[in-house]
């Protein structure tokens, strides 16, 4: 039943919020990816922010909550695609300053094609998928709430905590935000390290146990015996001025050039095979989408309202017009038309493909953990390796124009996996998808058109790390993935990429294949989704660690509930309860994260407080974190009065 049918979507003062809010989290989070190397998903803070805004008016609704969420978290997610590669470029020494025309260009062409790459897939992933979308459900549990009233004590409480413990850990310095321990052991060493973010933790609350173990998985396979391995052969890694490395500092210098690619190589594996898999399902939407919007004597065919998309024509339309535009960025950079065609033709190609494997990741561990970057760095490799054959080991513009295909693609994955979440937040609150497909475009152009002003104020402000003019004693900002993409693209043209890692990664990947495949003959309950174990691979350990604990706390739940044989509406009202804190804990360390953007610019990264550095503990963070999950689980498992 469509109990939202007939409440207003598209309305004014929606659309300028969602705009505005766009601009605003688009710009904090330009200098916090610099800085930190991830930015902060903005689909449940835009989500609360809306609310408190629309309350001034007479008349709102949870549908226009939703759209202004839905364009206001497009700008999040675009900039991560730009700031994780357009930098390479200053990086690499092609451009000495950010080029407003450019920038916007490939921001906005890049992310609008990740809203029409999603179309045809929103039914494979979102309808017929059995992904969790954690974000995309958490975003609804709030706008639900928010709406209704109903468990507000228990989002309202746990928002509180993931803000004050993102505040106490990551400005104050209460106590730590992570702990890392690491010995070396004759030539090798013994690593363990563990994120104390209650956001992480609630991810892995919402994705469950299966996917939580995998991640882990991946993350042990690299940090407990490849790594290992890997230093127990070579020489121990050493600093610039010849001076040995700590076991911590080596253990992620190797993660950093070199296992790091088993990831990738899975990612490419896993990539395909994903698209592979949803082949038929990917080939009936966009069918069914030309077959339901056909015109039939200027008559569109009756459909359900939640089940309207974008019409395909207007889709596979503006897919081909936007060739044209790219092929034009390609001719400028390459000046070379053998070149710039083939070129946009692959970033076509690859802007699909990738989009699917986001859409797909966003659904296994949500947007705030899906490894963009690992995508784009596939992307940049196989970009650098078609025009070396193109162009030739000597060509000077061939790593630059690999990167500028990498931006591409990635603002494009990062708004497919956003607009991933908007759209399973959208089905569950009763949004129609046309609409929020448009309001993503809106927010798209709108962020695109701030996000070069942003980086020219960054630049000159701190400069990036690797930047070849940066005065002496400078640092600048790490801008850890654009370094990355630089070393990648030169790395193919000018040698030292590790090949045998890469290779490595995708024999990984196709066992994994071949083990999951078996457990579907088995009728298993357990499955192992490659991409959720390649991107355990990729990040660094102390991510998957809290994702782990989250996902003990999920099961220890269901556990309890089914050893008491609890009834269908208590462990519905329980479940409610835990997703409520878990979106809660989202939230509150999402908006603090953004709202902490404006002291850390205005102290330019000195973000801890001296006077309470005494108190730092990462002992007492994980105490806290403990006490937050044993809360969740409490709640969780309290029995649902009647």
């Amino acid at each position: 039943m469509d109990n939202n049918k007939g409440l207003a979507e598209l309305t004014i003062k929606a659309i300028v919020l969602g705009v505005l809010l766009s601009v605003v989290l688009a710009s904090a989070n330009a200098y916090l990816g610099l800085f930190a190397g991830m930015t902060v998903s903005a689909s449940i803070p835009a989500a609360v922010m809306s609310m408190g805004i629309l309350r001034l008016f007479k008349k709102s609704n949870i549908l226009e909550n939703n759209i202004v969420q839905t364009a206001a978290s497009a700008g999040e997610s675009l900039v991560a695609g730009v700031i994780f590669t357009l930098p390479a470029l200053i990086i690499m020494g092609f451009w000495e300053d950010f080029s407003f025309i450019w920038v916007t260009i490939i921001a906005g062409f890049g992310g609008i094609l990740g809203v029409l790459f999603t179309i045809p897939l929103r039914r494979s992933l979102i309808v017929e998928a059995d992904l969790k979308f954690p974000e995309g459900i958490a975003t609804a549990e709030v706008l639900e709430t928010g709406q209704k009233g109903h468990g507000i004590k228990h989002l309202v409480q746990t928002a509180c905590a993931g803000g004050i413990f993102k505040l106490g850990a990551d400005f104050l310095g209460l106590w730590g935000a992570k702990f890392e321990v690491a010995r070396r052991i004759g030539g090798s060493v013994a690593y363990l390290s563990s994120s104390l973010s209650p956001a992480l933790f609630s991810v892995g609350f919402i994705v469950g146990l299966n996917i939580a173990i995998l991640i882990f998985l991946g993350g042990a396979a690299n940090w407990f015996i490849a790594i290992p391995a890997y230093l127990g052969f070579v020489d121990w890694p050493v600093h610039a001025d010849g001076t040995a490395m700590n076991a911590a500092k080596a253990a992620n210098a190797i993660w950093e050039t070199k296992t790091r690619y088993l990831g990738v190589g899975a990612m490419v594996v896993g990539g395909l095979w994903a698209v592979i898999q949803m082949r038929n399902t990917l080939v009936t939407g966009i069918m069914s989408g030309l077959k339901a919007y056909r015109s039939d004597g200027g008559k569109t065919q009756e459909m359900d309202r939640q089940e309207k998309d974008m019409p395909m024509k207007i889709v596979l339309m503006m897919i081909m017009c936007s060739i044209v535009p790219l092929f034009l960025v390609y001719q400028v950079f390459v000046d070379d038309v053998s070149v710039s065609l083939p070129m946009a033709l692959v970033m076509i190609g690859c802007g699909f493909v990738f989009s699917a494997v986001a859409g797909y990741m966003a659904g296994l561990v949500g947007s705030s953990s899906n490894p963009i970057s690992g995508v784009t760095i596939a992307t940049v490799l196989i970009s650098s390796l078609l025009l070396l054959l193109l162009m030739g080991k000597s060509a000077e513009k061939g790593p630059p124009a690999a990167v500028i295909i990498g931006a591409v693609v990635a603002c494009a994955a990062a708004i497919a996996g956003d607009n991933m979440q908007d759209l399973k937040a959208g089905r569950i609150v009763g949004a129609t998808p046309w609409k929020q497909q448009v309001m993503q475009m809106v927010g798209v152009v709108s962020s695109a058109l701030v996000i070069a002003p942003v980086l020219i104020l960054l630049q000159n402000a701190y400069g990036f790390a690797g930047q070849p003019d940066l005065p002496a004693g400078v640092e600048g900002l790490a801008a850890p993935q654009a370094n990355v993409m630089a070393s990648v693209a030169k790395g193919v043209f000018e040698g030292g990429l590790p090949w045998n890692f890469l290779f490595a990664g995708m024999v990984i990947a196709v066992g994994i294949i071949l083990c999951d495949l078996y457990l579907a003959k088995l009728k298993s309950d357990f499955r192992m989704p490659v991409l959720a174990v390649a991107i355990g691979f990729y990040l660094p350990l102390y991510l998957s660690v809290p994702i782990l604990l989250g996902g003990i706390v999920s099961k220890a739940v269901k556990t309890w509930h089914r050893k008491r044989k609890s009834t269908k509406e208590q462990v519905g009202i329980s479940a409610r309860n835990g997703l409520l804190m878990a979106s809660g804990l989202i939230t509150g360390e999402a908006l603090m994260g953004i709202f902490l953007a404006i002291p850390i610019v205005m102290l330019k990264g000195k973000k801890d407080l001296p006077f309470v550095d005494y108190l730092w503990s990462p002992v007492t963070g994980t105490v806290l974190l403990l006490g937050i999950a044993f809360w969740v689980y409490k709640v969780a498992t309290a029995k649902a009065a009647k």
